[in-house]
């Protein structure tokens, strides 16, 4: 059992960015023949046949507008695969979702600005309790290490 919660993108936000991405292209959905692409809509590897899109997503951005925080130079966009049709989400099971490989855990603040972030060998409760240990932290996302993608966010309990 997990402590805090991975939140994929939201079926909201699904809808729009199946529309127009936060780039503003229009998606451009693809068969993975080989699978095993990190799917943020349900937060796992995708199986192969499955119907695809890569988008522009902006986190950040996202979470400021439901907040008021002012991200500025911290708003950044970024690739993200996502199913090209509406899916049930994400399902239950043991962990946290890619945790299969070194991650970055990077902290956020209130107003948007990166506090900081640490290289983790193991996703676990340790990494998200290590970072919300530091009061001023509102959220974290989890990244991958060899690109900087975006995974999905955690948000303080």
């Amino acid at each position: 059992m997990t402590t805090y919660t991975a939140l994929p993108i939201p079926p909201s936000v699904l809808k729009e960015l199946r529309s127009a991405d936060d780039a503003g292209r229009r998606m451009v959905p693809v068969t993975d023949e080989e699978g095993g692409s990190p799917l943020r809509c349900c937060l796992r590897h995708s199986r192969p046949g499955e119907l695809l899109a890569l988008v522009s997503y902006a986190p950040l951005r996202r979470w400021a507008a439901e907040t008021g925080a002012e991200p500025r130079a911290y708003d950044e966009q970024g690739p993200v695969f996502i199913h090209a049709e509406e899916c049930a989400g994400p399902q239950e099971k043991e962990g946290y979702a890619f945790s299969n490989a070194h991650r970055t855990v990077r902290r956020y603040s209130a107003d948007g600005h990166i506090l900081g972030g640490q290289l983790v060998d193991v996703l676990d409760d340790a990494a998200f309790h290590n970072a919300f240990d530091d009061p001023a932290v509102a959220l974290v996302h989890v990244r991958a290490v060899e690109y900087g993608c975006f995974y999905y966010e955690v948000r303080r309990p």
